[in-house]
């Protein structure tokens, strides 16, 4: 199992490509990126555990970059270390400010940065920001972004359960039904890409159940979306034969479905919540 993902955004090909090996070597999977859009590209469509973020870049500084991810809902918990070759105190502090986790000099002990790297990625599991499986904001960053709906309006939740998951995972072994886990996020990812805003938020709230905030005006679109692109394909996890009677022949002779995902939505136009727990509680029945 990988140790997690980490995202090196370096524009030296040497360096990156260093990176890379030595990462990939000790566990983890390893993307690169040259260029700030990239950078922005990747994280968008698959979060990282951690990113390595060097300052100097040909299009947007590591210090922009940083700025719009801690400010994007959706990738402002993802820890960041910078890598670059500015040692000034005001670059320092300048780097902290913006929130970046910690900040690397060059040249570098390449073993300093992986024990960095290593107890930045466990720190965040530790206080359950993030599953381990697929990178997203766990129960304490789902309670933080909880919180601050009650505060405002025009907004829109929804509880994502993955239905029939578990007899799959009893037939096909829990490896397969992790990659179920990974194309759900790759999903939701790419459809928030598509539709949603900077303002919201998509986290794991448990095994299986998936947690979406957003403020777009088209949210009945999105979820409909959703559950159509995950029926589309979700039949590529599945062998032939299972996948052609509909679902996984039970000892007894019953069938287990195929997989599919049950969404719950509640609305802040529908009614007035004062607690978090009268959310997510109206959002599982709203979804049962």
């Amino acid at each position: 199992m990988s140790k997690g993902r980490i995202l090196v955004v370096e524009d030296e090909t040497d360096i990156a490509n260093l990176l890379h090996i030595f990462f990939t070597n000790r566990g983890y999977e390893v993307a690169t990126a040259a260029k700030g859009r990239e950078a922005f590209d990747r994280t968008r469509s698959r979060l990282p555990d951690l990113i390595v973020l060097d300052i100097m870049l040909p299009d947007i500084d590591g210090y922009e970059i940083c700025r719009q991810l801690r400010t994007t809902t959706r990738t402002s918990h993802i820890p960041i270390v910078f890598l670059t070759q500015r040692d000034e105190r005001s670059d320092v502090i300048a780097g902290l400010e913006l929130g970046a986790d910690d900040y690397i000099t060059k040249p570098f002990d390449m073993e300093e940065l992986g024990l960095r790297v290593r107890n930045a990625i466990n720190t965040h599991r530790r206080t359950n920001m993030t599953d381990p499986r697929t990178g997203l904001p766990a129960a304490r960053l789902i309670e933080e972004q909880l919180r601050q709906l009650i505060r405002v309006k025009g907004w829109t939740y929804v509880e994502i359960h993955i239905d029939h998951l578990a007899p799959f995972r009893d037939a096909y072994g829990y490896i397969a039904a992790d990659e179920v886990l990974r194309y759900s996020t790759l999903l939701l990812n790419e459809v928030m890409n598509e539709f949603g805003g900077e303002r919201d938020f998509v986290g794991q709230a448990g095994d299986q159940t998936f947690v979406l905030i957003t403020f777009a005006q088209n949210s009945s679109f999105i979820v409909n979306e959703l559950q159509r692109r995950f029926n589309d394909k979700i039949g590529t996890h599945y062998n032939f034969m299972d996948y052609e009677q509909g679902g996984i022949r039970r000892p007894d002779g019953s069938l287990a479905p195929l997989i599919q995902l049950s969404c719950g939505t509640v609305t802040s136009e529908t009614r007035k919540f004062s607690d978090i727990r009268e959310i997510t509680e109206a959002a599982a029945e709203a979804r049962r």
